[in-house]
């Protein structure tokens, strides 16, 4: 009986059919600029042939002056890679409304060339990732204004009233006040956690030692709702100070200790992974302006729980949503509303062997942001 087997690939070959499985546009560009390589995807992101795209310059196919022939440039000058979010790269070429996050690097084997990798951002995915949490945060802000005037006023009545009700009725009744009174300090709580979505005053920002805040924030858990859960910490001890408010970034990262503890349970083998780390080449845009800012500080809390369900996950951030019985669906909200307004992106990545939050924040830089306090580096 004849067996036919299937001939294996030429090494080019084979990188070639890899190349092409990949659902984004890759190419590679010479040192001269010319398009010497790109995949299937990207021959329907440019609508030229790979034939066609190798007898030009990448400059043929953008725009004059996009940011993309920069990028480029500055990879081969750095000999490093950079990842660019959300990229204008629109032209009557490749289409209108054309954002895209890029990633470029080097190639070694061949001095000036440089590989780039685009991937679309679809039109939901057009506001910027910090915005849109931050959004999703002060989605409640009215909310929390109409509760805060409608509400607080009638439940300190009700209150006033059950504390008198409770002199005067007997002993088995009296649990029925305490009941009244404790339900009606609970929902104040509440309305008072809601109020601080609708506060719009600048933050007070200055040089923070992010390894004091976690290291404070360690203490707390342990001490407190993490007792029994090992914590690791994996810190890069050459980090710069990061340009944020000290008292907001122990309530971000005591908000996110504490969810992935109440993930863990009571499971021994439970463990929680404080990280920092130096990220330089990841910066977003500045909405309303041509701005990039650079965002290379990262700080993730990493869990080894059942992780966040499939269907929560892109709505996590979101008020109101919550996988705890008794939970508000605030804490995350909040956590997304402080990150947005120090200029932040924070993401979360689940499976169900764990949850990661990554946060990026701006570095301090010896010149402050026009319209932030002064710089008090004895925080």
């Amino acid at each position: 009986m004849n067996v036919t087997q299937a001939a294996t690939p030429a090494p080019a070959d084979a990188a070639q059919i890899v190349l092409n499985t990949i659902r984004h546009p890759v190419i590679m560009i010479s040192a001269e600029g010319f398009i010497t390589f790109a995949n299937a995807d990207a021959e329907d992101f440019f609508r030229a042939s790979a034939t066609m795209l190798g007898r030009h310059t990448l400059s043929k196919f953008v725009p004059f002056g996009s940011p993309l022939l920069t990028l480029v440039e500055q990879v081969r000058e750095r000999r490093a890679p950079v990842n660019e979010y959300r990229v204008d790269i629109s032209s009557p070429r490749l289409g209108v409304e054309k954002i895209v996050d890029i990633y470029v690097a080097p190639v070694p084997e061949l001095p000036g060339s440089v590989v780039v990798m685009f991937q679309e951002r679809s039109m939901a995915d057009k506001i910027d990732r910090q915005m849109t949490h931050r959004g999703a945060a002060r989605s409640v802000t009215g909310l929390a204004a109409m509760l805060a005037h409608e509400i607080k006023n009638p439940l300190s009545g009700i209150r006033g009233a059950a504390q008198l009700l409770e002199t005067a009725v007997s002993d088995e009744d009296r649990a029925l006040t305490r009941l009244i009174t404790d339900e009606t300090d609970r929902i104040v709580s509440l309305v008072d956690r809601m109020e601080v979505f609708s506060d719009e005053r600048p933050i007070d920002r200055y040089p923070v030692n992010i390894h004091i805040v976690l290291d404070h924030v360690k203490a707390i858990a342990r001490n407190g709702f993490a007792r029994g859960i090992k914590i690791i910490e994996d810190y890069d001890p050459s980090l710069p100070p990061v340009y944020a408010n000290r008292d907001q970034l122990i309530q971000v990262f005591l908000n996110l200790v504490k969810n992935a503890a109440e993930a863990i349970g009571s499971d021994p083998q439970g463990e929680i992974t404080l990280s920092t780390a130096f990220r330089p080449g990841i910066r977003v845009s500045v909405p309303g302006t041509q701005d990039r800012v650079s965002l290379p500080l990262e700080f993730s809390v990493r869990d080894n729980g059942p992780g966040v369900p499939e269907d929560i996950l892109p709505i996590l951030f979101d008020p109101f949503i919550t996988t705890k019985p008794n939970g508000s669906g605030l804490g995350l909200a909040l956590v997304a509303k402080i990150v947005g307004e120090h200029g932040g992106v924070i993401e979360c990545d689940s499976t169900p062997r764990g949850t990661l939050f990554r946060i990026l924040l701006p570095a301090w830089k010896e010149t402050p942001v026009a319209g932030d306090s002064d710089a008090r580096s004895g925080r």
